[in-house]
Parts: structure tokens; sequence; C-alpha cells
């Protein structure tokens, strides 16, 4: 029997796919349920699992972008499992050894006539209108790019493919590549320009002693680690809790608008910014208003891990009222984030610098970090965006009376 292979769907709002990478060559045996692809989606990489054993024939190309529901491989289930994979072989390579005499002959006449003309058509190095319009947008003048068009004539294709001049070559390595964004590449280039497009985005500043925090953790992080089973305590459970406390507070922020109305919710999904293999992903804490200490760094570490090894879902990258993101971790001392649509804020943090400060008349030197609130002033106005900064640093400030009801030991469950 021959089974048909379709791609699945991995999400509601989701239509098409793109084949990232084949696991298996045309003609391999698989086993049922085997991995066979990976493929991306606007959201997230996923792997294709094998419906059934056989042997699978390719119906679509690396780089291919596919609807859902549609074939991509044909499954054999009718054939045996080779024993050693050896006896295949031999019949596998006489075909290939017949290609190259069948692309010498079909190369052979289309040379010639190619290059005849070339020299002397009028339509040698003229642009289609296509093609004139690309050279005008990336300001490549025609002349400087080889036609491959009949008569020498520029298509399409190959202003596409022209590429600006890079000056007089010195000596020294010069080499280019070409190569295809991601499909969530390209979905979270959409998704940026659209924010910045479409919402009126403006940034708020301020900076956080990190004393208070560093004074807990080098208090309790051994006791919390042994403990939680080798959970560490990090910044992101503190920078979660100081962000639910100032939601409830400046409920606006916690909002998005939806055309001509404002929705507003009741609990904190907090989106946390991680950096993965195959680019940005944003996967949701739910209900982070509700969690421990221990059950925010339980729940980031595995979703951070899911993301690292390609196994994060759709569904864990779904919603969010609210974005945190961490460009410290890669020693950014100030940046604007953009905002994460269709939300309304995000918290950027940054590294800790040891900078002096003014304590009570006196300089003393302290951990300090700024932060940023960029945030969609169509909804949220500058009272509530301020405020709702302010009582991020507040908290951050005085974690064992704002966060920790006045009990360290027992907000660490230790």
């Amino acid at each position: 029997m021959i089974l048909e292979m379709k791609v699945p769907s991995p999400g509601e709002s989701i239509k098409e796919v793109e084949i990232a990478t084949w696991l298996v060559k045309d003609g391999d045996y698989v086993e049922k349920d085997q991995a066979i692809a990976e493929v991306d989606s606007d959201k997230a990489t996923l792997e294709l699992p094998a419906e059934m054993s056989g042997v699978i024939t390719l119906k679509a190309e690396e780089g291919d972008t596919v609807a859902v529901g549609a074939v991509v491989c044909l499954i054999d289930t009718d054939a045996a499992k080779p024993a050693g994979g050896t006896s295949e072989a031999p019949a596998a390579e006489a075909p290939k050894a017949e290609a190259p005499k069948a692309e010498v002959k079909a190369e052979a006449p289309k040379a010639e006539p190619a290059q005849a003309p070339a020299a002397t058509s009028y339509a040698a190095g003229t642009p289609s209108p296509a093609a004139r319009k690309i050279l005008d947008e990336k300001n490549i003048a025609p002349a400087t790019v080889t036609g491959t068009g009949k008569g020498g004539r520029i298509t399409k294709d190959d202003a596409v493919n022209a590429v600006p001049s890079m000056g007089t070559p010195t000596g020294g390595s010069r080499g280019t590549e070409r190569t295809k964004l991601s499909m969530l590449r390209r979905k979270v280039a959409e998704r940026l320009v659209s924010a910045k497009n479409e919402t009126a985005m403006l940034t708020t500043f301020n900076e956080v002693n990190m004393t208070p925090i560093n004074q807990i953790r080098n208090e309790y992080k051994d006791a919390f680690k042994a403990k939680h089973g080798g959970l560490g305590l990090g910044f992101m459970s503190f920078f979660t809790k100081a962000v639910t406390r100032a939601l409830q507070l400046y409920p606006d922020v916690n909002s998005m608008m939806d055309g001509d109305y404002k929705i507003a919710y009741d609990f904190a999904d907090i989106s946390i910014a991680v950096s993965g293999p195959k680019g940005l992903m944003v996967p949701v804490v739910r209900n982070a208003e509700l969690l421990t200490f221990r059950g925010i760094e339980a729940e980031i570490k595995r979703l951070a891990l899911r993301a690292r090894d390609g196994q994060i879902t759709v569904d864990d990258m779904t919603g969010g009222t609210f974005t945190i993101t961490n460009g410290g971790v890669f020693g950014s001392m100030l940046s604007t984030p953009i905002i994460n649509p269709p939300q309304s804020g995000i918290l950027g943090m940054h590294n800790i610098i040891e900078r002096p400060i003014a304590v009570n008349g006196k300089v003393e030197i302290h951990p300090m970090m700024y932060v940023a609130l960029s945030y969609d002033h169509r909804i949220i106005d500058g009272r509530e965006s301020v405020g709702f900064l302010v009582a991020v640093k507040e908290a951050l400030e005085n974690p064992v009376e704002l966060l920790m009801n006045g009990d360290a030991k027992r907000a660490l469950e230790l």
C-alpha cells in the first residue's frame, strides 16, 4: 500500500510551512514515528514523523513552501526492510553514472545559441520592466549585470540575484553567500517591521540597584538549588514577579488594541524572549502571577531547553500579554526593545555594571542595571508607562517586602 503523508496543521493560524531539512533520503527505509523532516512554520520548527514503516519517496525539495494538508512524501508500506542495505547500492549507482551523459547532451545545444545573439542583439543588457524596477531599488546599474534571457536581456531573476558592487578589490578573500531566510526568521522580520509601522511606540528608561537581589541570591541560591532538584535561583524569577505585580497596579500595560476596542486581561501570561538555534523565539509562561519563584524558574528552564533543542511547539509560543527580553546576557548596556504585537508593552533587561551612585548623601558603588519599557502610546499614556516602570524598580530594590511578603525563606519554599 502506498501511504500519502500530508503536512499536519501546526496551529489554527498557520496555512503553510517550509521544508527546512529532510532527515532521510529518497528511497530510504523508514520506521514508524521516525523523524523524517524538519519543517519551519512562521512560529516554530517542528519535526515530521513517519506515519508508517516502509520505503519513502520524497515529493518536495528542501526550501519548498507547501500548504498544510499537501502531500510531501509517499511511503510504500509493502516494501520489505533491507537486511544490510548493500544489495540495492549497485542498482542505485547505475542511473547516477548515466546522469552526467544526459546533462552534457542537454547543455551542448544550449551553449551555442545563447552566445551567438548576445553580442549582436539589441536586447543585450536591456532589463525587462520588472527587472528594471528591482535594479532601481537596489541602486544597481543595468550595465553591471549580465543578462541570461533571450538575446542577453536582463530578466527578473537576474535582477533578484544581482548584488551591488563592493568597490575595486585590493586582495584577500571576498567571497559572498546568498541564503534564503527561514520562514520563522521571515515572520519575525515581518512582525518587527509591522510593530514599528503600526504602533505609536515609545520607550521610557530607569535604573535598578541590584544589591538587594544579589544579597538574596548569595544567601539562598545554594539552599534553593539543593531543595529544588538543581534548579537555579536566577534574576528572571524576580523580574517576572515584579512585572506581574506592576501589571496589577497598571492594567492598561496588560491590554491590547483590537480595532476601536481595548482588550484587558485579568491574568498575566509573560512571554520570555529567548535565542534559539533557529532564531528569536518567545515562549509564554502562563498565569505567571500565580506562580512561585520556584514555579517561574522551573517553567522558564523547561521552555528554554525546549527552544534550544528545537522541540518548542506553536502552543508554547501562542498568546502572551506582556514580554520580557534580556539583552544583558549578550552584554547590552542599553537598548530600546521592540513591542511584540499584538501586545502593548515589553520590558528590556540589560547587563549589570558596578557604578558609583549617591546613597544618603554619600557616594557608594553598587551593581546597577538599566531597564527600558517600550509601549504603545495609542493605549498606554505616559503616567501608566512611567508608573509601571517605577513599580518594577521599587519591587526589585525591595524584593523581600514587595515580592516575598516579608519572608524570603518561605517565598523560596525553603
